[in-house]
């Protein structure tokens, strides 16, 4: 059966240099009012801490900020942090962002901090073992988000009877066997971290277990999206994420750096096979060209949703590459198993 995708939006609401936190979360908010108007499925946000160049560590209250500002796409977590947090304290949050905005709230769960060490500590984060509660934690969170059952002590008010749609979040195989495992959905992190993206997502559809909340498998996967009007333009405009990645690497992170004219420049010959490597995952430049490398990621993954995220230094420009973006992915079609 032939279908249209479903495209998305990954944002992790970055401060260019020389702009404000405010100035970020302004910009985010513009950027999912124009996407909603050009047809995007959902608006994601994701949690960061004691990183300069983001504005979205507060994920929850952007999130509400986000579903304010818009009428009908889909807003939710790419992802929060499970570990970070109570169960009960999130499924509050996000029960109250659905009894807000209803059917319209996407809960995706990651089992990494997000930060350092010593920042997860500041976050009162228990470093020994706690990720390893993160598949107890996930059904936490499903039974605060179900009907109240008789006796129960601990309930999540707002959250109760509200069924937040959970995703699972990854770049392993680890989330990929756990959402199977659930029957939930899955969204695979390769615009940072491919190398397991294709096994991961066969891993998924082979071990699936149909639930109450999903028939059959649904995957999406994210990858980075830098798109102009030409090829050329579009490339001078990628050498901001790769400075990004880059610094990432010397553990030198700022604010989002401005495109420069040479990228060899920056940095050192095996820095930019590194960066190069991590952004395999990416689809740079003029429609035709994206819609190529669209195409073809969508046929190695067989997923059933693409989620483009785009880190570009001029608003206007983001703007600009998210809409064509949009044209190149509402041109593709897909056969999806029925």
């Amino acid at each position: 059966m032939t279908n249209s995708v479903p495209y998305s939006i990954l944002d992790i609401s970055p401060i260019p240099q020389g702009f404000t936190a405010a100035d970020a979360l302004r910009n985010s908010l513009d950027v999912a009012q124009h996407a909603e108007r050009w047809g995007y499925t959902r608006y994601w946000l994701a949690e960061h801490h004691n990183m300069t160049g983001n504005a979205s560590s507060a994920t929850a209250v952007v999130i509400g900020h986000i579903a304010a500002g818009t009428s009908k796409i889909r807003v939710g977590s790419g992802g929060i942090m499970l570990p970070n947090h109570a169960p009960l304290v999130v499924a509050e949050q996000f029960g109250t962002l659905a009894s807000l905005f209803p059917g319209r709230i996407d809960l995706g769960l990651g089992r990494a901090p997000g930060t350092d060490q010593m920042t997860a500590r500041a976050l009162r984060r228990d470093l020994l073992g706690s990720d390893d509660r993160f598949p107890q934690d996930v059904r936490e969170l499903q039974h605060y988000f179900g009907p109240i059952q008789e006796g129960q002590s601990v309930r999540a008010i707002p959250g109760a009877d509200t069924e937040v749609p959970i995703w699972i979040l990854g770049s392993s195989l680890y989330g990929a066997q756990l959402a199977a495992h659930f029957g939930l959905p899955y969204a695979f992190a390769s615009h940072f971290a491919p190398e397991q993206l294709l096994d991961a997502m066969q891993t998924y559809r082979n071990l699936f277990k149909p639930s109450n909340k999903l028939a059959s498998p649904y995957a999406a996967f994210v990858m980075n999206v830098v798109a102009a009007d030409t090829d050329e333009e579009a490339q001078h405009l990628f050498t901001t994420l790769q400075q990004n990645v880059i610094r990432m690497r010397r553990n030198t992170r700022g604010q989002l750096p401005p495109p420069i004219d040479r990228l060899d420049d920056f940095c050192e010959p095996y820095e930019k096979v590194t960066a190069m490597h991590a952004l395999q995952c990416s689809a740079v430049g003029s429609i035709e060209t994206v819609k190529k490398e669209m195409q073809r990621w969508m046929d190695l993954t067989g997923a059933n949703e693409v989620i483009v995220t785009g880190q570009i230094f001029d608003h206007q420009a983001r703007l600009r590459s998210f809409e064509i973006a949009a044209e190149a992915a509402h041109s593709l079609r897909l056969k999806v198993a029925a």
